[in-house]
C-alpha cells in the first residue's frame, strides 16, 4: 500500500463521480437531511435506512454504509448492530463515526461493540478516537477537547478492529494497516467554519462511505473524503460571510470540486508512524 497523494485523491473522487455509489445512512435526528444534501452535491446518493427490519438488508445491496452514534436508542442500536453484520456479510464497506464517545457510558458500550464487528472505517473527532481506544477521556459533548495529533497513537490501536481510522481537526490525521505496520497521512487545510455548521462531521462520515466504495484502498477512500472537504470548505469560506451563508457555499463548493482542483489544492503528506 502507498501513501495517497493529491493525484490518486483526485483519481478517486473521479471514481466517485462516475460511479454515484449508494450509502446507506444510519445517522442522528440532527444530521440526516444535511448528510444526504453533502453526499448528493459531491456526486453520490443516500438512503436514510435505520430500522431493525430493512436495515441489514440494505447493507447489502448500499455501495457504504454509514453508522453514526449521534442519537441513539434501543431501535436504532439494533439496527446498528444488524447493519454492521449485513455489510460485512456481504462485503461492503461500512464506517463507524462514535460520536460523543468516552462522555456517556451506553453509547460508549455501543460504540465498543460495533468496533468489534469489523468496520472498514473509524471516523471520529480526537477525543471520540481516544476514548475509543480506551486511552482517556476528554470528550466535551460531541465536540472534541483534544488536539488531532494526540489521537494518533489511539488511532493506530484501532488498526486492531478497522482496517483505516481518522481523526479529524485542525489538521486531519488518517492511518491504515500496511504490509509492514501501520501507514499514515496528514490531511491540512479546510475552515474553521466547518465547526459552526451542524453535521459537518456527520456529513465526513457519509462522504467517507461513498468514497469507500469506489476507492482503491480503504486508506485512499478516507483520504479523499478528508481532502475533498478540506478544499471545498476552503473555497466556501472564500465565498461566504458567515455559517450561514458558509452552510449553502459548501454544499456548492462539494459539488464544483473538480478532480484537477483536489490535484492542485489538496494537502496530503506521509505520516511517520
Amino acid at each position: 500500500m502507498t501513501h495517497p497523494t493529491a493525484d490518486s485523491v483526485a483519481d478517486a473522487l473521479a471514481a466517485l463521480r462516475e460511479n454515484a455509489p449508494l450509502v446507506q445512512s444510519l445517522t442522528n435526528i440532527v444530521s440526516a437531511n444535511f448528510v444526504t444534501n453533502v453526499l448528493l452535491a459531491a456526486g453520490a446518493s443516500n438512503a436514510h435506512i435505520d430500522n431493525v427490519h430493512e436495515a441489514a438488508g440494505f447493507a447489502a445491496v448500499a455501495g457504504g454504509v454509514l453508522i453514526n452514534l449521534g442519537t441513539p436508542d434501543d431501535g436504532t442500536a439494533e439496527a446498528f448492530e444488524l447493519a454492521a453484520d449485513g455489510a460485512v456479510a456481504a462485503g461492503t464497506p461500512w464506517v463507524l463515526d462514535p460520536v460523543g464517545v468516552g462522555g456517556l457510558p451506553w453509547r460508549t458500550q455501543l460504540a465498543a461493540r460495533l468496533a468489534t464487528q469489523s468496520p472498514t472505517a473509524i471516523r471520529g473527532n480526537a477525543s471520540e478516537i481516544i476514548a475509543l481506544a480506551g486511552l482517556g477521556n476528554s470528550t466535551r459533548g460531541v465536540d472534541s477537547a483534544s488536539d488531532s495529533g494526540d489521537a494518533v497513537p489511539a488511532a493506530v490501536t484501532l488498526l486492531d478492529r478497522a482496517t483505516a481510522v481518522s481523526a479529524s481537526g485542525p489538521v486531519d490525521y488518517v492511518v491504515a494497516r500496511g504490509e509492514n505496520g501501520p501507514i499514515g497521512v496528514t490531511v491540512s487545510g479546510g475552515s474553521a467554519l466547518l465547526t459552526k455548521v451542524t453535521a459537518t462531521g456527520c456529513s465526513l462520515g457519509g462522504l467517507a462511505a461513498a468514497y469507500l466504495a469506489v476507492a482503491e484502498s480503504p486508506l485512499l477512500g478516507l483520504t479523499a473524503a478528508h481532502a475533498h472537504f478540506a478544499v471545498a470548505s476552503e473555497l466556501a469560506e472564500h465565498n461566504s460571510s458567515g455559517p450561514g451563508s458558509f452552510a449553502v457555499a459548501f454544499l456548492d463548493a462539494l459539488a464544483s470540486v473538480s478532480p484537477e482542483d483536489l490535484r492542485t489544492h489538496a494537502r496530503i503528506e506521509p505520516l511517520n508512524l
